[in-house]
């Protein structure tokens, strides 16, 4: 994974008009094979996380117009298997956005792919993107709209998410800096 240059766009930057989520929201569908089974039989937990990656960034490449990293997987919950023969669907959106970074959500569902039954929602996961110029330093990306009550809601819960991401990382450089001093580390 390449590192982001923690460089930010000048503050004076011209405003970027927002765009809605609906526009940068994708599917992506692929069948598992046994190529991407694990030695219980089941689909391996980084194939999933993988493809998850690659719907997060596409779905960030297409909100920010351009090139767009992954910064961090916030969160990921595996909530059910998914076996081989399942065609397995992951729907990612832009739920927040913010000066250079933009919080993606993905919903991953399964279903046989020979049969017509119900998809199970098999796992969740929340990435964050920055959003790089050529040179890999930020870039500005435009405000996400939300345009629904669940984006609303979904835009409200990953103002929790970074409000925590970056309570935690506060807390961890205070620790560090604390056991520096004492010599500790």
């Amino acid at each position: 994974m390449r590192r982001v240059n923690a460089s930010r766009p000048p503050q004076d930057a011209p405003e970027i008009p927002g765009k809605p989520t609906s526009v940068s929201r994708i599917t992506l569908s692929q069948v598992m094979t046994a190529t991407d089974a694990n030695l219980y039989g089941t689909v391996h937990g980084g194939t999933i996380m993988k493809l998850v990656d690659t719907c997060a960034g596409a779905v960030a490449g297409r909100h920010s117009g351009g090139v767009a990293l992954t910064a961090s997987m916030d969160e990921m919950a595996f909530l059910e298997p998914v076996n081989v023969g399942d065609l397995v669907h992951f729907h990612g959106q832009v739920n927040w956005t913010g000066r250079t970074s933009m919080e993606i959500g993905v919903r991953v569902l399964a279903e046989r792919w020979n049969e017509s039954t119900p998809e199970t929602r098999v796992a969740t996961a929340y990435l964050v993107f920055v959003g790089v110029d050529a040179e890999g330093k930020p870039r500005s990306v435009p405000p996400v709209l939300p345009e629904t009550a669940s984006d609303r809601r979904r835009f409200q819960e990953a103002e929790i998410r970074r409000t925590h991401r970056l309570a935690r990382r506060r807390a961890i450089l205070d620790l560090r800096e604390r056991r520096s001093a004492e010599g500790l580390d």
